[in-house]
């Protein structure tokens, strides 16, 4: 199971939110490329980017930090955010992304989101299915469509998606556990690599995640919090 650690940005900081709320917000660096040359350092191949300036405002905005990310370091960055318009999404790769997630655009514009998925490729491509009370949300976690996520996830599956990214918003944050039933449902019922996200406190839940069949792993606060420690995850890596 791949070891992914998260990046969150805001107003140009490395910060977390608890629950997707922009008025729960930690900052844990004014510096997100040194952030990601000390994940490097450690170990981490991974790293999860997430321009929350971005999926509040509906347009790419911190392409910039992106782009000396990807140029400081050889982590193998996915990004995402306000990734909704052909210009972002070229711009998300053109900045140096390795995979780009979409959420939003999935729900609202799904011709947009499979053509982005014919022209770059299921490898490139990631689902953002994030979720409150299993229903799927967008537009950075503010507004909820009433599509089950799982139903949501396999429709898309069935479209030739490979890679998903499913967070369950009530966990993220908060340190209480990853939701691994909602993860071992989606997978007893869709063929893809599932990555989890929300709520991992521990070295416990990643082997739980890993046992579940999740291809991979977000860590964010759990990290920042130094629960999780750099060389328990270089060991992992």
């Amino acid at each position: 199971m791949r070891i992914i650690i998260a990046i969150d940005i805001l107003g140009g900081k490395c910060v977390r939110l608890e629950q997707g709320n922009f008025s729960r917000v930690t900052v844990y660096s004014d510096s997100p490329p040194d952030v990601a040359k000390k994940l490097e350092d450690a170990g981490i191949k991974y790293l999860h980017l997430v321009d929350l300036d971005a999926a509040r405002e509906g347009k790419i905005i911190n392409h910039r930090i992106l782009e000396q990310i990807a140029s400081y370091t050889s982590l193998k960055i996915d990004f995402g955010g306000g990734i909704r318009s052909d210009n972002d999404i070229k711009t998300a790769f053109s900045a140096g992304a390795y995979q780009v997630n979409c959420g939003s655009v999935a729900v609202r514009e799904r011709k947009k989101f499979l053509e982005w998925l014919s022209i770059y490729g299921s490898g490139k491509i990631i689902l953002s299915a994030d979720s409150a009370g299993r229903k799927v949300a967008t537009h950075g976690w503010t507004e909820g469509s009433g599509t089950d996520v799982v139903g949501f996830i396999k429709d898309f599956s069935n479209s030739g998606v490979k890679y998903v990214v499913c967070t369950d918003i009530s966990r993220d944050g908060m340190l209480q556990g990853p939701s691994t039933e909602l993860y071992s449902e989606i997978l007893s019922q869709c063929r893809i690599n599932l990555i989890a996200s929300g709520g991992i406190s521990s070295l416990n839940d990643l082997k739980e995640l890993k046992n579940a069949g999740c291809e991979g792993a977000i860590i964010g606060k759990a990290f920042y919090e130094g629960l999780i420690k750099p060389e328990e995850l270089a060991q992992l890596c």
